[in-house]
């Protein structure tokens, strides 16, 4: 299995507009954040967790050319404003996108040219597969949903095979941990290390690490405010580390 962190970034990404502080103004390429995104490949199939505002750029930078399906945690504007970008991925057939009912919904709502039934030619063709908290097959490969709270808005994490996704979390219902052993590697939002109404902080982030014994934890979806990776990674446990754009993991 092949994991590539597409983006490791908030939903502002890094730098922020307008902003001076020593993390936007930082010249180390890892603090430098596009949206979250992650793309996971396995028996030969590639897997999209999704399709942000920085999609497009995400596939030039990492000379991705070919995706079998897109799985989507939630409907923010930053986990599903690059469906529009799909379209060279499903100019021969429809490309399958996985989302629970209510962001099926959402994304009808949003780009409703995609799913008119007489298309203007070109749009993107995407076939809405909606899901929902139990496993599934998505291009042949089973994935386990895990049901994660984004403040009160109930939304997904995803496991395949031993790897694990979990973005946006404030908080893991207790029903879902069992879902989670054994993980060669877990990717779980830390946003800052400050708290947060909807997202887990550094330190709560590393006491579900602490709980699901991952063997290698990646942190995501952080802002500006988690400080210079050069710096607070030396302060991280060893199997803990500051994901970055780019970061490709084998195991």
């Amino acid at each position: 299995m092949r994991v590539t962190f597409l983006g490791t970034g908030t939903s502002t990404g890094n730098p922020e507009i307008g902003c001076q502080c020593e993390v936007c103004r930082s010249e180390d390429p890892r603090d430098w954040r596009m949206r979250s995104s992650a793309l996971v490949e396995t028996e030969g199939k590639r897997l999209l967790i999704d399709c942000g505002p920085d999609f497009r750029w995400q596939m030039i930078t990492n000379k991705i050319y070919r995706l079998d399906a897109v799985l989507l945690t939630h409907e923010h504007y930053d986990h599903v404003g690059g469906l529009d970008d799909l379209r060279p991925f499903c100019r021969e057939k429809g490309i399958d996108i996985y989302a629970e009912k209510n962001v099926a919904e959402a994304i009808r709502t949003r780009v409703p040219y995609v799913f008119r039934e007489h298309k203007y030619p070109g749009v993107p063709n995407l076939i809405l597969r909606e899901i929902e908290n139990r496993p599934f097959i998505a291009a042949g490969i089973q994935v386990i949903p895990i049901r994660l709270m984004h403040a009160q808005l109930p939304i997904l994490g995803f496991r395949v095979g031993t790897f694990a996704y979990l973005t946006d979390i404030k908080y893991i219902p207790e029903e879902e941990f069992d879902k989670l052993r054994d993980l060669n590697i877990l990717a779980i939002d830390a946003l800052r290390e400050e708290e947060h109404l909807s997202h887990e902080s550094l330190g709560e982030a590393l006491a579900n690490i602490s709980r699901i014994r991952p063997k290698e934890a990646y942190l995501i979806h952080m802002s500006h405010r988690i400080g210079l990776h050069a710096v607070i990674e030396k302060r991280l446990p060893p199997h803990v580390h500051y994901a970055y754009d780019g970061l490709t993991l084998r195991f």
